[in-house]
């Protein structure tokens, strides 16, 4: 019995290798993975010396042999294929296991593209893809994590078909998430980013128990291992809507430095709440009142450590989903008579995103792929003023945190912003002057204090009629992308009403 060990990955080999020798495996192996298991006094045989044939082109070729492809390939049921296998001296390799060149740790630490080319594996997809489609016969392994229950399957006598169809499908996604890496790579760095095809792919990290209704599936899948590392569970089982809007809470929460005590609550994926304050609590305090009412039963994202005098305050409301850096352990026996609540943290002290490159939306029949849209730091400090009013140094923070929120939430949207906390916001309006208006009748609702406020759009106003509304209310400042054709009358309007305005020349659509 043969079984052919050949890694990039050297993780756990060894122990593996010790396993199948003393279930009575002959190994065959190659290069790094030979003079490991060499030195570490473990029997193997070089497949060059198997194929009677050198490595060849600095080791480009070396399993590419029929005596290898073959081994692996051939029907053990099939006396044609068994006659042949006879004639030309091949053995059977009943165990192929393989992971792949390290491209992705390549381009990440280099530009060389010579380097890059010499490591996309040839001869590793092509061991991986044989003994899959062959797994009727023979078991392949791809991943070190599945050395241990493969030795005790063996030794129990359970190389089943099941077993070999299931490491066949893992074995599978391995070489298609690998080519896809490379093909992706290629696009970025020839076509822009945007070559006739484009690769999305992804690894389950968890299953959720249903997806935005109950009649619907749905999982969470990641592109790197960011979440694998960042997603502590400490009460409860996040569902598919939870981790959306656990999305969009922590993206506007980290948008203003990691060490900026900022919370945003959310619901239904857009924002009700946002404070920024000198402190966690004061910042909760602030978020909560722009909305009361709609932050029942939402998502709360803390930037920073949840203590116990936090946790008391949070304890005051229903809250579904709470999210941090971190919390203490005082803070999370606050929260154990709340059954339905869900706690989750980053283990790091401040909460963090991976900063996607590209996003893409599903449209019926395929997705729409673009860059993903990123607010610069500088967007609103290199804002160019155009009203006769410039802002006070309070106004500008105010204009940066409603610029951001403006920015982050559905369009159309108008968000406003008094000392730190947002006080008013309409979102997803089908004009901004409704988007305005429905954001102060709010407001009035609350019996909250806007006037000084300022406010932001994350599109041009078409018309000065939202600036002559919200100056009825007492706006400051005002921040907006600009590049109306009728941007002059606003701004006129801003000047008749005695508002700054700053235009920042980058709008924001979010649909």
């Amino acid at each position: 019995m043969y079984a052919l060990l050949s890694v990039s990955d050297k993780d756990g080999i060894v122990e593996f290798a010790k396993g199948l020798k003393a279930l009575g495996y002959q190994i065959l192996s190659t290069g790094g993975t030979l003079r490991l298991l060499e030195e570490s006094h473990i029997e193997a045989i070089d497949i060059s010396q198997y194929t009677q044939s050198p490595e060849m082109f600095e080791g480009r070729v070396k399993t590419l042999h029929p005596k290898i492809a073959g081994g692996i390939l051939y029907r053990r049921d099939n006396p044609s294929d068994a006659k042949v296998a006879k004639t030309h001296q091949i053995q059977a390799i009943d165990i192929v296991c393989v992971n792949l060149y390290p491209f992705k740790q390549t381009i990440l630490r280099t530009d060389d593209f010579d380097e890059i080319i010499e490591n996309i594996d040839i001869g590793g997809p092509t061991l991986v893809r044989a003994a899959a489609k062959n797994h009727a016969h023979v078991l392949v392994i791809t991943d070190k994590s599945d050395y241990e229950p493969i030795l005790k399957a063996l030794q129990h006598n359970q190389n089943t078909k099941e077993l070999r169809k299931e490491m066949m499908i893992k074995a599978f996604m391995h070489t298609a998430s690998y080519e896809a890496m490379i093909a992706n790579y290629m696009n970025k760095r020839f076509c822009e980013g945007f070559g006739e095809r484009v690769f999305i792919e992804g690894q389950k990290l968890l299953q959720t128990r249903y997806g935005e209704n109950p009649h619907q599936q749905g999982a969470f899948y990641t592109f790197s291992d960011f979440w694998q590392k960042h997603f502590i569970i400490k009460k409860g089982e996040a569902s598919f809507n939870n981790l959306s809007d656990m999305n969009a809470a922590i993206k506007i929460a980290t948008s203003f430095g990691s060490d900026k005590k900022a919370v945003c609550i959310i619901k239904h994926g857009n924002p009700c709440g946002f404070a920024l304050k000198p402190s966690l609590l004061e910042s909760y305090q602030a978020a909560l009142s722009c909305d009361s009412i709609s932050a029942y039963g939402g998502v709360v994202a803390c930037n920073g450590i949840i203590d116990k005098p936090l946790a008391e305050e949070i304890n005051k409301t229903f809250i579904e989903v709470l999210c941090a850096g971190d919390i203490t352990d005082e803070a999370l026996k606050v929260f154990e008579s709340k059954k339905r609540l869900k706690i989750f943290t980053q283990n790091s002290g401040f909460l963090s995103l991976p900063h996607d490159k590209y996003d893409f939306k599903h449209i019926q029949g395929g997705f729409l792929y673009q860059q993903s849209d990123t607010i610069r730091d500088d967007e609103v400090q290199n804002a160019t003023l155009v009203s006769k009013k410039c802002a006070t140094k309070e106004q500008l923070l105010d204009l940066k945190i409603a610029y951001v929120i403006a920015a982050c939430t559905k369009s159309n949207c108008v968000a406003y912003v008094k000392n730190g906390a947002l006080v008013a916001i309409g979102m997803g309006m089908t004009s901004r002057v409704d988007a305005s208006r429905a954001a102060i009748a709010k407001a009035m609702d609350m019996g909250l204090d806007i006037s000084g406020c300022v406010c932001a759009s994350e599109a041009f106003f078409p018309f000065r009629d939202s600036i002559d509304m919200v100056h009825t209310y007492g706006v400051s400042a005002v921040i907006q992308p600009g590049g109306s054709i009728r941007d002059d009358e606003v701004i006129e309007a801003c000047n008749e009403h005695n508002i700054a305005m700053y235009f920042t020349h980058t709008r924001h659509f979010l649909h």
